[in-house]
């Protein structure tokens, strides 16, 4: 009588109720993902659209990015507050909120306040929430299928979701792909009868000066970013409250640890060379990865003209073969050390990287990119592969989730920074080059190179030698020919610079792997393995 229902097929009820649980929580990380990658490749659609400017829709990418990073391990006390389920609910209706803004938004400011700072706070609840979740809802091996689905949803995403983000944009429209993601989420929240609650027996004490303190770090560093981006004031300013922020909360944890208080994180978490290493590793990687596709993108349609579908295609030799390698490497690489696996993975990628700055200049299609960019995949497939179970597999049971949401946030800071920083680049070196070209120039006049570098001073803007020729047809054809010459080698430039953050990142990652090589290598916790939320 107390046995549970067995149907036809020989599986418990409640084990078919838990497959379908972590389908539906697949389908939720799928959405998460795939949805930088639609903006990422639907950057000209978005501008054409709404009318407004290519730096403006990369600071809104940029900003969804902060906002999940700055919010991320406050949003996982809050989760321990109100319960993982509701936070859970919440983070799926924020996303929602952003996705279906998107799909209806008539201007930029809609894209900021609902899909970038809503959205933003949505996945920074719901990505801590899920890991609670399946932890809380599947034991033994049940458990690690579940984190295991749920990784390859994300590994899916990232594959596939240049390709499904040009598709629908060339072919139906960018909002589309976003009422998609509302729909998916409306599926996964109808199965929310099968999630049960986690209930958190820990201290329920809120270290609120901590809580700022981490917004202030993150935030300010990469704000300061996008307000240089746009040619705002107090550039340093910013930029200094999120360095002294982030100085003053190393200082304030360790203050709190001392005394016994409640800490937002527990600093001890640190003291494991392994973890800080990890760490820095996945912050580094997701630079890397965040650079690029800012910059590649944008290159894409901007500069060879190609649409959506054409970009996704000419981007999926990078996130295919991130897939391909990361399910291989995580297959066959039993035997070999992480740290080694980690070291290659980041030479790899810089190599491809690298590769990419002298084709630039002569690419005229994305063929050019092939190669370089299917190397920089196999890198960051063995990144993939690796990273978060070296990083967490030191950590104890108790406390793995805590150590996750150390780990998502330094990957989402990452991947905010690189996307600030690379496209911040970008537009300064644009609008530097062109300028200095202009000015050296032996054909415009003097009346229109200080034309030129006025229009570039109060708005940078990435535009197509399509789009230039249509503003310049009033002028004489030397001029036009000559403007025209000057904005395809200075977005040339403007490229290979915003590269070198993406190089930079993985050159640094090279070197912390070294340090990696020279530590033991850890013994995976039971909570750890197969863990795969970064």
């Amino acid at each position: 009588m107390g046995e549970p229902a067995v149907q036809a097929t020989g599986i418990p009820e409640t084990a078919k109720s838990n497959q379908r649980l972590a389908i539906l929580l697949a389908m939720a990380m799928f959405v998460l993902v795939v949805d930088t990658s639609l903006m990422n490749v639907s950057i000209s659609a978005v501008v054409r659209d709404l009318g407004t400017t290519v730096s403006g829709v990369q600071s809104a990418i940029a900003l969804e990015a902060l906002v999940s990073a700055a919010f991320i391990l406050i949003g996982s006390k809050v989760g321990d507050l109100i319960g993982r389920k509701l936070a859970y609910v919440l983070g799926l209706l924020g996303y929602a909120v952003g996705a279906l803004a998107m799909a209806f938004a008539q201007s930029l400011t809609a894209i900021i306040v609902f899909w970038a700072v809503v959205g933003g706070l949505g996945a920074s609840l719901l990505l801590p929430a899920m890991q609670s979740l399946i932890h809380g809802n599947f034991e033994g091996a049940a458990q690690k299928r579940a984190y295991a689905l749920v990784g390859a949803s994300a590994a899916i995403a990232a594959a596939v979701g240049p390709l499904l983000g040009g598709f629908v944009t060339t072919y139906l429209s960018w909002r589309v792909g976003f009422l998609f993601e509302v729909a998916v989420i409306a599926v996964v929240l109808s199965g929310i009868k099968l999630v049960h609650d986690v209930p958190y027996t820990g201290s329920r004490r809120v270290d609120v000066v901590g809580a700022v303190l981490s917004v202030l770090a993150m935030g300010g560093i990469v704000l300061g970013i996008l307000v240089w981006q746009e040619g705002g004031e107090s550039v340093l300013a910013v930029l200094a409250i999120g360095a002294a922020a982030l100085v003053l909360l190393v200082w304030w944890l360790r203050r709190q640890k001392r005394r016994g208080k409640p800490t937002l994180l527990d600093p001890d978490l640190f003291r494991s060379k392994v973890f800080e290493s990890g760490v820095t590793g996945q912050m580094l990687q997701q630079i890397a990865l965040g650079g690029t596709m800012i910059a590649l993108p944008i290159y894409l349609q901007m500069v060879l003209e190609y649409n959506a579908l054409k970009a996704g295609l000419s981007l999926a030799p990078l996130s295919l073969t991130m897939f391909a390698v990361a399910i291989l490497a995580g297959k066959r690489a039993a035997r070999r050390r992480p740290a080694g696996l980690i070291r290659a993975g980041f030479a790899i990628l810089t190599i491809g990287l690298i590769l990419l700055i002298p084709i630039v200049p002569r690419a005229d299609s994305g063929w050019w990119l092939v190669v370089p960019l299917m190397i920089a995949g196999c890198g960051l497939g063995l990144l993939v592969s690796q990273l978060n179970n070296y990083t967490l597999s030191p950590i104890s049971d108790e406390r793995v989730s805590e150590a996750a949401g150390v780990n998502s946030a330094a990957g989402s800071f990452g991947l905010s920074f690189g996307l600030a920083f690379a496209g911040a680049i970008m537009l300064a070196t644009l609008s530097l080059g062109f300028t200095s070209m202009a000015n050296s120039s032996t054909v415009l006049s003097p009346a229109e190179q200080q034309q030129v570098a006025h229009a570039l001073e109060a708005d940078a803007q990435i535009m197509s030698n399509t789009q230039l020729k249509k503003q310049l047809a009033s002028h004489p054809e030397k001029t036009q020919d000559e403007i025209i010459r000057i904005n395809t080698d200075a977005r040339h430039l403007a490229l290979q610079v915003a590269l070198l953050i993406p190089i930079l990142a993985g050159g640094l990652g090279l070197l912390d792997s070294f340090r990696m090589m020279r530590l033991p290598d850890p013994a995976p916790s039971g909570s750890a393995e197969g863990m795969v939320l970064g």
